[in-house]
């Protein structure tokens, strides 16, 4: 039976968690692969501990990932405004890439950030699908997740840049694009077809 620390931390035992607070056990959250080698991953109550006492910058990217996640403003503004609630959210997503971006991060890992972002919008563009997928894939929280780890790690180890990554990072901002435009376009359409 694994330890369980103070803190609110998650520990992964046969793909099952237990959470610190003595909750049953339920799936483990998943970061898009980061902590696998870990056994232990934090909830999201102890992120934003962890982040505040670091940098300003990463408690403001904890706060945001904390609000558009944790309590659903991303796919409630995808519901609310269809098309224009998914690009906020994805122009929001982009505040922790700038910050991994500053911190001179692995072009592998903003690749990873932007690719996170895409997969959220292209799959949110789908009208009421969307929406139940924004509550199933939490693409801020991945990406300050992957924030986070750069940030322990201060800057050395963890993923290390290769040429191709240049090109890796360049298709995955522009699938990020392709992905913000998806919802324009279906609005601009939508306009011309109740116009006549």
């Amino acid at each position: 039976m694994p330890t369980i620390e103070p803190g609110g931390a998650w520990h992964v035992k046969r793909r099952l968690c237990l959470h610190a607070s003595g909750r049953a056990p339920v799936r483990c959250p998943t970061f898009a692969g980061v902590g696998q080698e870990q056994q232990v991953q934090r909830a999201p109550q102890a992120i934003e501990a962890d982040a505040s006492h670091h940098d300003p910058a990463v408690a403001v990217a904890t706060k945001l990932a904390r609000w558009l996640d944790g309590r659903f403003v991303d796919p409630l503004l995808g519901l609310l405004l269809p098309g224009v609630g998914d690009l906020i959210s994805g122009a929001l997503g982009v505040y922790p890439i700038l910050l991994a971006w500053r911190a001179r991060a692995p072009k592998a890992l903003l690749a990873r950030m932007f690719l996170n972002l895409s997969i959220d919008a292209v799959g949110g563009a789908v009208p009421v699908l969307g929406d139940i997928w924004d509550f199933l894939f939490r693409a801020h929280a991945k990406n300050l997740a992957l924030l986070q780890s750069r940030s322990r790690q201060g800057g050395a180890g963890g993923l290390q840049s290769r040429p191709t990554d240049v090109l890796v990072l360049i298709g995955a901002m522009l699938l990020f694009l392709a992905a913000l435009a998806v919802p324009v376009i279906a609005a601009v359409f939508l306009v011309r077809a109740l116009r006549g």
